[in-house]
């Protein structure tokens, strides 16, 4: 199959570009994957002992409030409904999460209304009020939102377990993913939908690929030049949209840039139910990993066995040379590295028509609706003009 897009990396952004190019422009686009199956780490399938669906790369829960989005997502598969709530165990208590009235008021044993938790959460965030300058770590950006009771017990060392980094060196905009609530609203999303593919991930991904114009090659590393279409043989002779690590595709010439990895530690366990609901954050440093999945919570509409479910231990770690990157960390040194390897990707693009993109290739952490967003505006605006020229 002659090739007119090759879209290396099969996640919801390589899939959504090639997708809109197979069917908008009639064309003809590979897609490499150098792992086994499609669908990056958005993939699940069904465990063969118990038939529960499990997300292979840790838990995923699509929710967005982009409307564009959405109606792109729903031709490919429908959603359940499921709402993600997630709870956190410190110090041999159960907290719900993200930090709302509920856990305040269990954590300071009160019972207090909101107006008196606001007014708490500003005594205690006193501390960096005094330094008058805007927070730039993510301990300060906690501290200032919450104090350092809070911050201490639930944010910091659970943080320092998920990152393999100090919370005084990451970032401040981190910690926007945790909004305080104070009300008793414990769903961990607030978008207006939500909910997990009625087929799975692997069935969402596959139907976005199912086209004659698309042929997905597993097994094939871009970068180490395993298959034909690798980087020496394509760049600069047909458009390529690039979604793997930034840095790995300009073989580091300014120096790594630090990336979370993850380890999974699945197995099944004979009862009909492990911990209730679908995750339990471990915020205490004294256990190892960062959270517990259980996968069975994530489809209430199938029927699965009652005396057997599957639990995944997951463990954060910083990724070395062979690992698979999960999530970039953005220290201090990353971001002024960053800024060379974006002047690198945009000379590429404009000399060689390879745009790089996705949560790996732009160094950013996205969620999976703003990938598809990110996806169909690289279609619109880089790969359209290219491929109409």
């Amino acid at each position: 199959m002659r090739a007119d897009l090759v879209v290396v990396g099969s996640g919801l952004f390589g899939a959504t570009v090639a997708q809109r190019a197979a069917e908008e422009l009639g064309i003809d686009v590979v897609v490499l994957e150098a792992r086994d199956h499609p669908g990056g780490n958005v993939w699940s399938q069904a465990d063969p002992a118990t038939g529960i669906e499990v997300h292979t790369y840790g838990s995923h829960i699509f929710h967005t409030s982009d409307e564009r989005v959405w109606a792109y997502v729903n031709r490919f598969t429908a959603f359940n409904g499921y709402q993600h709530r997630v709870w956190a165990q410190h110090r041999g208590e159960v907290y719900p999460m993200p930090i709302n009235l509920g856990t305040i008021n269990q954590f300071f044993r009160t019972a207090m209304g909101p107006d008196q938790a606001r007014s708490l959460l500003r005594e205690q965030a006193a501390e960096a009020a005094r330094a008058g300058e805007e927070p730039t770590s993510l301990e300060d950006k906690a501290v200032s939102l919450i104090g350092r009771p809070l911050y201490e017990a639930f944010i910091r060392d659970y943080t320092a377990k998920q990152w393999q980094t100090d919370p005084a060196e990451l970032p401040a905009s981190i910690i926007t993913r945790l909004p305080v609530r104070l009300t008793y609203d414990s769903r961990y999303f607030s978008d207006r939908y939500e909910g997990i593919p009625l087929g799975g991930y692997a069935a969402w991904v596959e139907a976005m690929l199912d086209s004659p114009r698309i042929e997905v090659r597993l097994g094939e590393d871009f970068l180490a030049g395993l298959g034909p279409l690798t980087r020496e043989a394509c760049v600069g002779r047909v458009p390529v949209v690039y979604t793997g690590a930034l840095d790995r595709y300009f073989d580091s010439c300014f120096g790594e840039l630090s990336w979370r990895t993850l380890d999974m530690e699945t197995e099944v366990v004979p009862t009909g139910d492990f911990q209730g609901t679908a995750v339990i954050n471990q915020v205490d440093a004294s256990v190892p990993w960062t959270r517990v999945h259980e996968f069975r919570h994530y489809h209430p509409e199938r029927s699965y066995p009652d005396d057997a479910t599957v639990i995944t231990r997951e463990y954060s770690r910083d990724a070395g040379a062979g690992d698979e990157p999960y999530y970039p960390v953005g220290t201090s040194r990353d971001r002024q590295r960053l800024v060379r390897y974006q002047e690198l990707a945009a000379r590429e693009q404009e000399r060689s028509r390879v745009v790089l993109g996705g949560r790996l290739g732009s160094y950013r952490y996205l969620d999976m609706d703003k990938t598809v967003a990110a996806a169909l505006d690289c279609f619109e605006q880089v790969v359209r003009p290219w491929l109409r020229s």
